[in-house]
């Protein structure tokens, strides 16, 4: 579902600029209005800490596909192997944020990893 409206301004940008940097502009606005929401509405209306709220980074995947859009040029192609690379890029791309809450916990009944 997260790629619906950066294919759809990938799109636009291709058919009518020849500029292939659609999805990516489009998830750095995506981002940008996610992160406003957050930090006004989370955190200073009702003090929610923001780094429990965090979105998730579509970036690379964006990069990604802009990248293959411009190497095939092809709408086919990009929808197969750039929607395929969208979907394997974006756990990995979420690791070095989530990185710091996968901490060992001690438990009465022994560490585990939480």
């Amino acid at each position: 579902l997260l790629i619906t409206f950066p294919a759809a301004s990938q799109y636009f940008l291709w058919e009518k600029m020849r500029l292939p940097i659609g999805a990516t502009f489009c998830v750095l606005t995506l981002h940008f209005g996610q992160w406003m929401n957050r930090v006004f509405n989370f955190y200073y209306w009702v003090w929610f800490p923001v780094n429990f709220t965090t979105p998730g980074l579509m970036i690379p995947s964006a990069i990604f596909l802009d990248v293959m859009l411009m190497m095939t040029g092809s709408y086919m192609f990009t929808a197969l192997f750039g929607g395929m690379g969208w979907s394997l890029l974006f756990y990995p791309s979420n690791w070095t944020w989530l990185a710091p809450f996968h901490l060992a916990v001690k438990h009465p009944t022994g560490p585990l990893m939480s």
